[in-house]
């Protein structure tokens, strides 16, 4: 079960990727799109999320690739699909090398995407400094 104060430890822990992407997640605010870093929900501990799109970005790394933890992206991937949220994974090297590409990718689903009333938000409980 994911904790708050996992997550709060992980947001201050992001990864290079993560944190090269949140820096540019923040940008998108100027177009009404807001982000929640490494945010609990569900038992998981999302690394990005835009509840009123429902849209949940991961940052993969290699473990990412190993048989037993994609079984386990797959899971939870469906139990988030099941609450309306569309998942979409990025490994290191993408953002790494790619971001240009990773972040239209991401603006075009999210333009894509209604936007949910704010009562559908979960609350901001623990997510400390934005």
């Amino acid at each position: 079960m994911a904790s708050i104060a996992k997550a709060r430890a992980m947001r201050k822990a992001l990864t290079p990727p993560e944190a090269r992407l949140w820096t540019q997640l923040k940008l998108l605010r100027a177009q009404g799109f807001h982000f929640r870093r490494q945010a609990p929900f569900r038992g998981y501990i999302l690394d990005f999320v835009s509840f009123d799109r429902r849209l949940v970005l991961e940052v993969d790394g290699v473990t990412h690739t190993v048989e037993t933890q994609a079984a386990r992206d797959k899971v939870r991937d469906a139990v988030l699909a099941r609450e309306g949220f569309t998942t979409l994974r990025f490994d290191n090297a993408a953002v790494r090398d790619e971001l240009g590409g990773v972040m239209t990718a991401i603006l075009a689903r999210l333009e894509a995407l209604p936007t949910r009333s704010l009562r559908d938000h979960p609350p901001h409980e623990g997510e400390g400094e934005k």
